[in-house]
């Protein structure tokens, strides 16, 4: 069991929304927090790791060729 704090306006917002769907605000959020959780255990690391990957500048030589490498890989692995 978990419990959370909504600022008001987000509360505002989450009971409208569970209202214009017909559902009860607990309902809501179980069923938001479940699509979320689906979402970011479906993401690849590569996908999490896109604003990083190949940020790295060495001034040339083969780092240049490291960021498209390590995408591979982590899309390679399970």
């Amino acid at each position: 069991m978990r419990s959370i704090r909504l600022d008001d306006e987000l509360d505002m917002r989450v009971r409208q929304a569970a209202a214009a769907e017909g559902a009860s605000v607990s309902e809501f959020i179980r069923r938001a927090a479940s699509e979320r959780a689906d979402h970011t255990l479906a993401t690849g690391a590569s996908e999490r790791l896109a604003d990083v990957i190949g940020a790295v500048h060495g001034g040339g030589g083969q780092a240049r060729d490291t960021g498209p490498a390590f995408v591979e890989a982590l899309d390679q692995r399970p």
